[in-house]
């Protein structure tokens, strides 16, 4: 009986993998860093999974540039079918003899990247830290992969991937180093490096990155690789926690699988967070803050390698499968290694977020929804913190309503049922319907659970009872600084002691939404008392900068402008401008002119519409 899947349950690709499935991928790729271009080619191992004998292979693909295509060895008739935006022009193969069930074919694309490929970004020196060398990384989530190379850009299917990647500068891949014979040396004074890929991954998590990095170790399986100036800090950031991370995490789900855990830490200019790609998780460098205590995206990342890596969302549609799983064991690190309170404070802040997203979307917006429709759309429109935050709660729902103890039973074997696979949300409710099938007072709790309110109503869910004694005393604080200057508070060092960078966040959130800003004296007592003034957690310096700025503290204007020069992740650079030329807008202007080779391609667009009209997001 055939495996075939009808229809296909992803809307956002055009590939027929309801009649092949690619099972292994080998990418040989030379990267030419003054041409802005990948240049090889890919072979694909495929699979008939049809009954019906199969004679036409399509593939996503979008903004490539194909040169031959060949199957089996041999030359084969190829065509790109019309544009269907959002999601490219697909890549039709032609088979000359019809191809049995179970039967495999090799295929052979010769491929090069254009200018218009969405998923890499090519950094100038002037973009990197010591501003000595390009770089090159990619960004394949959601469906970028087909502006690499024609592929199944789907999450509902998996494939092995063998790298071989020449460049002049070190290669970083989402596969382990073949470090016997994985640097090469080429006769062009390129390296040829090569990674492989044991287990299977969707197409969003391949990923290349190419620049001037080295590597120092940060766990007994954990490297760290970044720029060489930058190393040793990055070192000191993420040894004292990372291999804890694993160990409690480990213990909640199963053993980690991928071999090695490492991290990336981006060049400056990255305007983005982080992403789980496999063996090697992509990160900003504004999570290095001198203080450990930014190191929670590494907790989020980790547990990717479990939920959205191993077990996977089928479709984005079902995003929150890969998100609010990875949320919520995030969280039950953060609990192992800090205390529950600390989870419930992150749940709280977390919640902040979704409101938020809801209020920005809309209450009754379709994209509020757990599940989503995505048929005809780009998966990264609905990108938000809904997937991320609702699905967090639903899971919490079902921990509170169960039972810790017996929700901790359902964890390790929903991931064993499913590693290797995707799945949808039916497919969750239906396991965990028919794991507690015997214990009559759960089955009967889940029987009466609303599953369709929690999938399809639009809006907040239910709110749980949080734990917030570690928001309390920052209100507490907050509300003491909101009664200056006529009250008798005195602000001293000891408001803060003992209290983490995240509750100090959240102070500064806080003085900042004030409906009446401090006075520039207050803001400078604020800075100067807590030490604010010189803290090097940009989560914390940048929320101080603006608050400063909106109470036209002269003080904070120079280290704004020296900021703006250092970092450019969107999150900090956007808000600081805003706020800096309602102050000074000629200083504004000049520190853009000064720093805007530095930013990133899309962070100075952005910026340029903020300062200069056509206001942008």
């Amino acid at each position: 009986m055939a495996t075939t899947i009808h229809p296909p349950r992803d809307p956002n690709t055009l590939s027929n993998y309801n009649k092949w499935i690619s099972t292994h991928i080998t990418v040989n790729f030379d990267i030419l860093f003054e041409q802005k271009k990948l240049v090889g080619n890919v072979v694909h191992k495929l699979k008939s999974i049809t009954d019906a004998e199969s004679t036409d292979i399509i593939l996503d693909a979008s903004h490539v540039d194909i040169n031959n295509v060949k199957v089996d060895g041999k030359a084969s008739h190829w065509e790109l079918l019309p544009p269907l935006e959002p999601y490219g022009t697909a890549l039709k193969i032609k088979l000359n003899d019809g191809v049995r069930l179970n039967d495999m074919v090799e295929v052979d694309i010769s491929v090069k990247t254009t200018e218009k490929c969405t998923a890499l970004q090519w950094l100038t020196p002037a973009q990197t830290s010591n501003k000595k060398h390009p770089y090159m990384f990619s960004q394949c989530q959601a469906i970028h992969a087909r502006s690499v190379f024609p592929c199944q850009d789907t999450p509902d299917v998996k494939s092995t991937i063998d790298f071989n990647i020449t460049s002049p500068l070190p290669v970083i891949a989402s596969g382990l180093p073949v470090r016997d014979i994985s640097k090469k040396p080429q006769l062009d004074g390129k390296t040829l490096y090569q990674f492989h890929q044991q287990l299977p991954i969707p197409s969003y998590l391949f990923a290349l990155a190419s620049g001037d990095v080295s590597e120092a170790a940060i766990g007994p399986r954990s490297v760290v690789a970044t720029s060489p100036d930058k190393l040793r800090e990055c070192q000191w950031e993420l040894e004292a926690d990372t291999e804890n991370f694993i160990h409690a995490i480990e213990k909640i789900v199963y053993p980690y699988a991928w071999g090695e855990y490492n991290v990336l830490i981006l060049p400056p200019s990255f305007p983005y967070g982080g992403m789980e790609n496999p063996i090697f998780t992509f990160a900003t460098p504004s999570i290095i803050s001198k203080d450990r205590q930014n190191v929670d995206v590494i907790a989020h990342e980790l547990a990717h390698s479990w939920s959205g890596n191993l077990v996977t969302n089928a479709s984005w549609e079902h995003f929150w499968l890969n998100e609010g799983w990875t949320t919520y064991l995030e969280r039950r690190i953060l609990a192992a290694v800090h205390g529950e309170a600390y989870r419930h404070f992150s749940a709280i802040i977390g919640w902040k977020s979704l409101a938020d997203s809801v209020e920005h979307f809309g209450h009754d917006h379709p994209f509020t929804k757990l599940v989503t429709d995505l048929r005809g759309k780009d998966p990264d429109d609905a990108f938000s913190s809904i997937p991320y935050e609702k699905g967090f709660n639903l899971l919490f729902y079902l921990e509170n309503l169960l039972g810790k103890d017996k929700f901790d039973r359902f964890i390790p074997h929903y991931f064993t049922k499913f590693k290797g696979k995707s799945l949808d949300s039916y497919e969750f409710k239906a396991t965990i319907l028919d794991f507690f099938q015997r214990d009559q007072e759960s089955s009967k709790l889940l029987d009466n659970l609303d599953w369709d309110a929690w999938f399809y109503a639009p809006g907040l869910p239910p709110k749980p009872q949080f734990d917030t004694s570690l928001v309390d005393v920052v209100y507490d604080l907050s509300n003491k600084w909101k009664s200056l200057p006529d009250s008798t508070f005195q602000p001293q060092p000891t408001d803060i002691e003992g209290l983490t960078a995240n509750q100090i966040v959240v102070l500064l959130e806080q003085i900042h939404l004030f409906k009446e800003p401090l006075t520039a004296e207050l803001s400078r007592i604020l800075g100067d008392v807590y030490g604010l003034s010189k803290s090097e957690n940009i989560e914390v310096s940048n929320l101080y900068f603006q608050v400063g700025l909106r109470a036209g503290d002269e003080t904070v204007y120079k280290p704004t402008a020296d900021l703006l020069g250092k970092i450019g992740r969107m999150k900090f650079v956007r808000p600081l401008y805003r706020n800096l030329q309602k102050v000074n807008r000629p200083l504004a202007i000049d520190t853009f002119e000064k720093n805007k080779d530095f930013y990133h391609p899309i962070c100075r667009a952005m910026v340029e519409k903020d300062l200069f009209g056509e206001r942008g997001e």
